[in-house]
């Protein structure tokens, strides 16, 4: 969940190339954001570059723009699946501690402190997290809360909490158990020792690693772009039904997916997916 766990050799953002050659997206470009970027660089999808000075720390402010963001793409019908990224140093440093450092208990339960985070876990399309650089406290937190994680070849992820004498709060403890098994996370927690991307991959946190920041993301929009090409209820669906896997058994979560495949034949897109393959054309979605 928390803080800034690196010192920033430079106050200025390096973005990777591929982040600047982006064109906004007509649905947000009225909206000014102080602490994120927000784009449409390839059909159907939607891209969010984290943006706030020095390290990425995350706070309410960036996490308030970062769900409103997320929000009016899930909204959109002209997107399709969104990339979460950074810059090649940082994708986020955690949380910013300055923000939290003197609450009391009664603050930060009274009021919720950070239960906005968990907003990002409603959105219905599938998020992509472009890790590269450091993904620590909350941003590891926020990386988990994606429905993929690629990585730069110097992604480092870690839930170093226990540091400051706190424990994650934003899903790291419950989330890493479910991704690396309990033995595992129960050391990285208790230790507050980080991992890199290769063991994220091999472990099962991490999908892909890549050789280059620029790659990552480059190849994140790009299977972006190959979700967003299919039938949108199918593709809500299947992150719909993957993810109950984490809620329920495997008998219960069995039922729950035959249920919501059942429910796919009332859909035109399943008619034309269906036809399109027996007569060997290209179907035609149309997300109903």
């Amino acid at each position: 969940m928390f803080a800034r766990f690196i010192q920033p050799t430079s106050a200025r953002l390096v973005f990777p190339p591929i982040l600047r050659l982006v064109r906004p997206m007509s649905s947000l470009s009225s909206k000014s954001y102080e602490h994120i970027l927000v784009s449409s660089p390839r059909p159907g999808v939607g891209q969010i570059t984290l943006n706030r000075p020095r390290v990425n720390a995350l706070n309410t402010p960036l996490m308030s723009e970062l769900n409103d963001a997320l929000r009016a793409f899930d909204d959109s019908k002209a997107t399709g699946a969104i990339v979460i990224t950074g810059n090649e140093r940082t994708f986020a440093a955690g949380a910013d501690i300055k923000e939290m450092q003197n609450l009391t208990f009664s603050e930060a339960y009274g009021k919720e402190f950070i239960r906005l985070w968990s907003d990002v876990t409603q959105i219905s399309k599938p998020v992509i997290a472009a890790v590269n650089g450091h993904a620590l406290g909350g941003g590891c937190e926020l990386a988990m809360m994606a429905d993929i994680i690629y990585c730069g070849p110097k992604a480092t992820f870690g839930q170093p909490e226990i540091k400051l004498g706190v424990i994650p709060g934003a899903g790291g403890s419950q989330r890493l158990v479910k991704a690396i098994g309990k033995a595992k996370a129960m050391e990285l927690i208790l230790t507050g020792e980080t991992f890199s991307a290769e063991e994220a991959e091999r472990w099962g946190l991490a999908a892909r690693v890549f050789e280059t920041p620029e790659k990552c993301v480059e190849e994140a929009l790009k299977t972006a772009e190959t979700i967003a090409r299919y039938g949108a209820l199918a593709v809500k669906a299947a992150k719909e039904v993957v993810n109950q896997s984490y809620e329920v058994g495997l008998s219960e979560g069995v039922k729950y997916e035959r249920r919501v495949f059942h429910a796919l034949f009332s859909t035109k897109d399943q008619k034309a997916g269906m036809a399109a393959f027996v007569n060997k054309t290209k179907p035609e979605w149309t997300g109903e």
